[in-house]
């Protein structure tokens, strides 16, 4: 199957997708003509609130709506770019009025709720820093965030204040403010009624310089075994955030643009938030939950064209047995991309077949800020591969020798450690308050990701896995990835999970744990029968020798399979951080 190229018919498009001649981008790039796109702020420099927002309710695109909002209960609001301007502007001044100065944290907890969205552009108004945290996160992993961000206020609903936060609130003595989305009156000094505060709140604001360096978002990203560590953006990335957007989401001025992720992971703010309004382009927020028929029936009713979400949605849907096209009107929808983890090649096969369009892979960290290889819409597809790098994106695969230099390898499908040359615009700026791990990211004029992959002849990158993930069995070198997407391909298998267990004779065996589609009964027939498919396929050598039936394999809420987690239970270890698990 990843031998197979498949290519989009484009001559039905209304639209010319914004990357045709990949060559010539890519040779002919340059940030500082991206620089241009932006109006940069009469004030001076750059603010990402200004150019997502302001400069479009300033010009011909005010009456155009930005933000359309469905409530998990049926509600609807709608706020265009003028709207949004006035109350981004309330809630900036709200900031100011409080006292929060330039550089200060102000984090957000809250389900995808309209204050959440408008919040997020007021607090890059006021230049205080974004820190965005996820709903369903329990008490600890919140106060390991808010105590390492150094958190001044607080934005949530009473809800979650009264059953995450108040248990640790004198272990947060830094906390100045927290604002009540849905409180009618203040309970103190401390915790306030935003309602009542924005109701007083001016709504002209005026952005004060902003240097594009200036610390924008402060993402956390789970260790191993450590603490979270706090990844430092700055508003420049905004240049990565829009040309990300026109090569990869190739969104133009007409499209519906919805992107499944929450605001608490990395995408849902590079990409549910600041990349459709840089277009601007109006952004649908459902404050659901997963639900099939919900969001085939929102795909159909606010006619999406660019639809961005993540392999785990992708395999909950390849679980149905249904039709959607023939069930569903999805004429509209023109591009599915799709982030979190690497998309298995059934899933791209299974996107053409049920959706008559291949969905697209890409790669990117929450590191990188932004998208940095992707299938293009204009591109063929080789399902399995994350593409190419976008235009001003240098990547490659190297390999670190014994006296800590660093070789690049130029041989095809000769894997080693995907890399990039620094200096793009979203690069994470550091490791907050951790410089030394933030130096060993960098080695040999490369960021070193982490992940394992290898570049084919035509240039596309396949991903491996990662460093800490690849099995040592029998002396062959094997991606967990490659065994999973194989498994995949039977029919009776949802989801895979490989993990190295160790073996005193050959190191490790490759074992499997697989969750099985409905109407399949885990059987010791069909356990013995996915053995002899693996075998088949991927040879003795590569194939799972032991495979495990689980109902729910464990993934963080973001949709990644924990693979750590599935070997620290095997083998009776601590299971290190566990704050990013789905419930």
């Amino acid at each position: 199957m990843k031998k197979n190229w498949i290519e989009k018919d484009l001559s039905s498009f209304t639209v010319q997708p914004n990357l045709i001649n990949y060559s010539h981008e890519r040779d002919n790039f340059d940030w500082k003509a991206v620089s241009q796109q932006f109006d940069g702020l009469s004030s001076g420099g750059l603010n990402i609130a200004h150019e997502a927002i302001d400069r479009h309710a300033n010009g011909p695109l005010a009456t155009k709506t930005a933000l359309l909002w469905l409530g998990r209960n049926g509600e609807r609001a709608s706020f265009t770019f003028a709207d949004m301007k006035k109350q981004t502007a309330k809630f900036a001044n709200v900031l100011t009025t409080l006292g929060l100065l330039k550089g200060e944290r102000v984090f957000t907890l809250s389900t995808r709720l309209p204050e959440l969205y408008i919040a997020a552009i007021g607090i890059l108004k006021n230049r205080n820093v974004l820190c965005p945290l996820f709903s369903q996160f329990g008490p600890e992993p919140i106060l390991q965030r808010m105590q390492r961000g150094d958190a001044s206020a607080l934005l949530t609903t009473k809800t979650l204040y009264e059953k995450k936060i108040r248990p640790i609130l004198d272990q947060l003595p830094e906390l100045r403010f927290i604002l009540l989305i849905d409180a009618d009156k203040d309970e103190s000094e401390q915790v306030r009624s935003l309602k009542k505060l924005m109701d007083t709140a001016s709504d002209t604001y005026e952005i004060l310089p902003t240097d594009p360096e200036d610390m924008s978002i402060l993402h956390f990203t789970s260790g191993t075994t450590g603490m979270p560590k706090g990844v430092v953006h700055v508003h420049k990335a905004a240049y990565t955030h829009w040309t990300s957007g026109k090569y990869v989401l190739d969104l133009h001025p007409n499209d519906i643009y919805w992107c499944t992720a929450d605001p608490g992971w990395v995408t849902g703010t590079s990409y549910g938030i600041i990349t459709p309004w840089l277009h601007g382009v109006t952004n649908v927020v459902d404050e659901a939950e997963f639900d099939a028929i919900r969001w085939y029936s929102t795909l159909q009713n606010e006619k999406v064209s660019v639809w961005y979400t993540a392999p785990t949605a992708i395999r909950r849907l390849m679980r149905m047995d249904s039709n959607p096209t023939k069930e569903y009107d999805l004429s509209h929808l023109r591009l599915i991309q799709s982030v979190g983890e690497p998309l298995n090649p059934e899933a791209v096969v299974w996107g053409v077949e049920k959706l008559k369009m291949p969905i697209h892979d890409n790669w990117w960290q929450t590191e990188t800020g932004g998208i940095m290889i992707a299938n293009f819409l204009s591109q063929q597809i080789r399902p399995g591969s994350m593409g190419r790098p976008l235009p001003g994106i240098e990547a490659g695969i190297v390999v670190q020798n014994d006296d800590g230099t660093i070789t690049e390898i130029t041989q095809a499908h000769k894997e080693g450690e995907l890399a990039l040359r620094p200096g793009w615009p979203s690069m994470f700026r550091a490791y907050l308050h951790n410089d030394e791990k933030y130096d060993k990211s960098f080695a040999g004029g490369w960021y070193l990701s982490g992940d394992l992959a290898y570049k084919d002849e035509d240039g596309f990158f396949w991903f491996v896995g990662r460093a800490d993930d690849i099995i040592k069995t029998s002396g062959h070198m094997v991606g967990p990835f490659e065994v999973e997407s194989t498994l995949m391909e039977h029919p009776s298998v949802a989801e895979a999970g490989v993990i190295g267990k160790p073996d005193e004779m050959i190191g490790q065996i490759v074992k499997a744990f697989v969750s099985l589609k409905s109407g399949f009964e885990p059987t010791e027939e069909l356990r013995r029968e996915l053995i002899g498919f693996g075998r088949k396929k991927l040879g003795a050598a590569v194939a799972p020798k032991e495979i495990e039936f689980a109902q729910n394999l464990p993934k963080t809420r973001s949709g990644k399979i924990m693979r750590r987690l599935l070997k620290a239970r095997e083998m009776g270890l601590p299971e290190g951080d566990i704050s990013t698990l789905e419930d």
